[in-house]
């Protein structure tokens, strides 16, 4: 099945039902989108139930808790998903900059397990996957492989994880706790930019029928997950600063393109609510912004080439990032001095400092871009730009050793934890910001054609037809029906174990 044949309907009679016993045998219950973006949705037990329950641990029930509304402590939910509005003393710009905080997900601390669960979840319900006989190859820069493996454990398959040996350690140290077989855990060449080696050694695996590639980056699950969750997620975060403040404007969506299933967000705010969207790469790898290539640290975004899944014709704005940059800030922003330096000599409030942990690599790189956006728009404070954070710190305290090695530093003190705020922070540029015309948009979008319909044989019609908005409006359907699969098996293992 390629990208293009939507799950709609059962494919094979027996694989739905063998997949119904398995599942049900195993107290799984597949949580439908519709209670992803509003858990309140839920029955009072079951949310209750979930407090018992390791939010780290492979259980079924840890299925209801993909999703923004989780609480600080990862166990209860929250109203309204948990964010930082970040103040002009750390941003130095008027506009709110609202992040919205993905390291309260369950077992990966990153939001990229909701991805993964939206591209699996069609398979099962429609007979496409079985997962008695099958592996599901996750390839990945690292966070969306890991919620793969993760999902894997819980609905009793073999996950396989495919990534570039280059990612942090943190990653691997991940992946060996959690992966059936060490042999699971595939490191292709390279770091951050090579995703063709990673789309190589795909095409290998998939050569064994017994392999089903969920390719993050042409999934349309994972730009829907992100629209129908996410979307709404964030737009609940924007009602609650309107509930204080009834004149704020919801600007612009920021946020980095990696696989450009978070982009799907934008899609929603902007159809609710005419926020713009922004999209974020690395300078070092300028692919949509200057037909650029190169090699970068920023995990997690920009990988010289265009997602399938991206609606580039829908892209406001263009703004790279140096990794140079977002290595500095995680040192900063993670380091006892920088910490320090920030509250004492910046006059950032502590609450603030003590939060800027949830901050990874690409989640310092999207609060830059916020920077420089409101910058170039010179916004005020009635203006909001809301983006996320997909991880934590956490995920990358081997790359601010790495880091701090390159620039020949034993560690960080005040005249360091200064040279890094004045370079990457408060001396924020709008340089390599554009805002796209349709010129732009249409040779970002035909930048694609090399690698989806030349590299990996998606027809041409396919292709184009994504050029259109109707294609996308029409595609926001599949979420409906794809709840109804997933109610309907439910009630088929209800009823096969009974």
């Amino acid at each position: 099945m390629g990208p293009f044949d939507f799950a709609t309907e059962i494919d094979d009679q027996q694989v739905y039902r063998q997949t119904v016993a398995r599942l049900g045998e195993s107290g799984v219950t597949l949580p439908t989108f519709a209670q992803l973006a509003d858990p309140f949705t839920l029955p009072d037990t079951l949310r209750s139930s979930l407090e018992s329950i390791d939010p780290d641990a492979a259980d079924p029930a840890n299925l209801f808790r993909v999703h923004w509304y989780n609480a600080p402590d990862r166990k209860g939910f929250t109203r309204t998903p948990s964010h930082i509005v970040l103040p002009e003393s750390l941003t130095g710009v008027r506009a709110k900059i609202v992040v919205a905080l993905g390291a309260n997900f369950p077992m990966i601390n990153a939001h990229k397990v909701l991805a993964a669960y939206a591209c699996l979840a069609p398979r099962l319900v429609t007979g496409r996957f079985d997962p008695a006989r099958q592996r599901a190859v996750w390839p990945s820069t690292g966070n969306y492989c890991r919620g793969g493996i993760a999902i894997s454990r819980i609905l009793g398959c073999r996950g396989v994880a495919v990534l570039p040996e280059g990612m942090s350690q943190e990653r691997f140290d991940w992946l060996n706790a959690w992966a059936s077989d060490e042999a699971d855990i595939i490191r292709t060449p390279g770091t951050e930019s090579n995703v063709k080696e990673i789309y190589d050694k795909c095409a290998e695996l998939e050569n064994d029928p017994d392999n089903e590639i969920v390719n993050q980056f042409s999934e349309f699950g994972n730009y829907l997950g992100h629209y129908a969750c996410t979307g709404p997620a964030l737009e609940r975060v924007f009602d609650a600063l309107r509930d204080d403040d009834p004149d704020l404007n919801l600007t612009a969506f920021v946020a980095a393109s990696g696989s450009a299933g978070t982009l799907g967000a934008g899609d929603y705010l902007k159809n609710k609510l005419s926020a713009r969207i922004a999209v974020v790469e690395p300078i070092e790898c300028p692919t949509l912004l200057y037909n650029g290539y190169g090699e970068h640290n920023i995990q997690g975004i920009g990988d010289k080439h265009i997602p399938l899944i991206h609606n580039v014709m829908n892209s406001d704005f263009v703004i790279a990032v140096s990794d140079t940059a977002t290595d500095g800030l995680n040192i900063l922003f993670n380091t006892q001095e920088g910490q320090r330096y920030l509250a004492q000599r910046v006059g950032v409030d502590a609450n603030v400092v003590s939060a800027l942990h949830y901050f990874g690599l690409s989640s310092i790189c999207n609060l830059l871009a916020a920077i420089k956006l409101a910058k170039y728009l010179d916004l005020t404070e009635q203006d909001v730009i809301v983006t996320v954070a997909t991880d934590a710190a956490s995920m990358y305290e081997t790359e601010k050793a790495g880091a701090l090695k390159h620039l020949g530093w034993d560690g960080v003190d005040s005249d360091g934890a200064a040279q890094l705020c004045g370079a990457h922070l408060q001396t924020v540029a709008t340089d390599h910001v554009l805002e796209t015309s349709e010129v732009d948009r249409n040779r970002m979008f035909n930048l694609g054609y090399y690698t989806w319909v030349e590299q990996q044989g998606i027809p041409v019609g396919d292709f184009d037809r994504r050029r259109d908005q109707s294609f996308w409006r029409d595609l926001h359907g599949l979420v409906e029906t794809w709840d109804e699969l997933i109610t309907r098996f439910n009630k088929d293992m209800r009823s096969a174990a009974a």
